[in-house]
């Protein structure tokens, strides 16, 4: 077996350096189970950080789906399939009624890319307006709408970035900061426009993980929403994380909000680990383009990623696992809150469901961003992966697979209200 010193000298060789890897001692792993990853020495770790592997790591259920279909045929989509119109059937059948078509895709990068060419399209604009700090896929057009990763691309001449209110530390009357902010949509928009460039769409991720799982204010959103689609322009709904029962109340983020998008976006755990995405959209949408462009994809949603899909669905239902995330979920924002009182470090509790997250400042009130990376390095050295994400790097990123119990919400808490203490 390769030496972990051999291991990252020939990885560096052949992946570049800057390949990115988590914690300061980079884990090696070679086993999952459920909630639980084992590495190399046979050390247990647990997982409140990955969102792909979903319903778990290597559910039996899903693997025994992949494996059947693998054995049988797997072949492009331009062969007719029951796999893969039945998968599509139960993945629309969760939307809005108006939302009854899919375009399957293999990345979350490719369905929002699809997304904002097919918003250019319907709309004739190419105006876009995205988070003021916001990761919604790595392709050329899409990195030229990143606000929240380094990029070599700068932000695009037809973006525009706004920022995401949040109610965390907001004095303000709660209506009042949703006006404010959707106001600031509104002259994104006009901003455009004084440019030459009518808008086409408005891309946000539901949650806005990236930014930190901010409070919204109530209407926020649709305010935002209604200044974009009053000028023409489509809103696009970025479920790569907030989708699928991970917020416990709804199946997707946005069903939180009184709005139906023009198109939702997905990714990442659609699959459980299988390169599985999708974006789903109104057929009159779908209509209007495919009549003048041929989509296709040639790996997208064959038999085997169908099956798999599929195979994801049955187990949220079986195992109740949205029922699951609401219930543990509340159960982590109450244990969390009383955290925040035993520890001058947390300035507030985020998220929602299994997706939560405690922000960190010091006692002047600044982020505290070296005391957050601390804190992961000190978790994963008693056992718990964690990350952190946030402008400044200070928010703690926990997202768990969706079968996370009380019990291992216990360990994660009682594991950080030690870990915190020593910082």
């Amino acid at each position: 077996m390769l030496s972990q010193k051999n291991l990252l000298e020939r990885r560096y060789a052949v992946l570049g350096r800057h390949s990115p890897l988590f914690y300061d001692e980079p884990l090696r792993l070679v086993r999952g189970e459920g909630v639980w990853v084992e590495d190399v020495e046979g050390r247990r770790y647990l997982d409140v950080y990955n969102n792909v592997p979903h319903v778990g790591h290597c559910h039996p259920h899903v693997v025994e789906a992949l494996c059947r279909q693998a054995e049988s045929i797997n072949i492009h989509t331009r062969y007719l399939h029951e796999n893969v119109v039945r998968y599509a059937e139960r993945l629309t059948a969760s939307f809005h009624p108006d939302l009854s078509v899919a375009m399957l895709t293999c990345t979350g990068t490719e369905a929002n890319e699809l997304a904002l060419r097919m918003a250019r399209f319907l709309t004739g604009g190419e105006g876009i307006i995205v988070s003021d700090f916001s990761y919604h896929g790595n392709s050329a057009s899409l990195a030229a709408a990143t606000t929240g990763l380094p990029a070599p691309e700068a932000l695009g001449p037809h973006v525009r970035a706004v920022p995401i209110p949040d109610l965390s530390h907001a004095g303000a009357d709660p209506q009042a900061l949703a006006r404010d902010y959707a106001d600031r949509v509104a002259e994104a928009v006009r901003s455009l426009q004084a440019a030459g460039y009518k808008p086409a769409a408005i891309l946000l991720d539901t949650i806005f993980s990236t930014e930190g799982l901010p409070l919204l204010p109530k209407g926020y959103l649709e305010q935002a929403i209604a200044h974009v689609r009053g000028a023409g322009g489509l809103f696009i709904a970025d479920e790569v994380q907030p989708g699928l029962g991970r917020m416990g109340d709804h199946m997707w983020g946005h069903q939180a909000f009184d709005i139906v998008p023009d198109f939702v976006t997905m990714g990442k755990s659609l699959g459980n680990g299988h390169p599985l995405a999708a974006l789903v959209t109104r057929p009159d949408y779908l209509e209007a383009f495919a009549a003048r462009a041929l989509y296709f994809n040639t790996f997208a949603g064959n038999p085997v990623s169908s099956a798999v899909g599929s195979a994801v669905l049955d187990v949220i239902e079986e195992e109740d696992l949205m029922g699951n995330a609401q219930k543990v979920g509340a159960h982590l924002q109450e244990r969390l809150r009383a955290l925040a009182k035993r520890h001058a470090l947390i300035a507030s509790v985020r998220g929602r469901g299994l997706f939560f997250g405690l922000e960190f400042l010091t006692g002047d009130g600044k982020p505290a961003k070296a005391e957050t990376r601390h804190l992961i390095n000190l978790m994963r050295e008693r056992g718990v992966l964690i990350s952190k994400i946030g402008p400044h790097d200070n928010i703690l990123k926990m997202r768990p697979p969706l079968p996370f119990s009380i019990e291992n919400a216990d360990l994660l808490l009682s594991t950080l209200d030690d870990a915190i203490a020593k910082i």
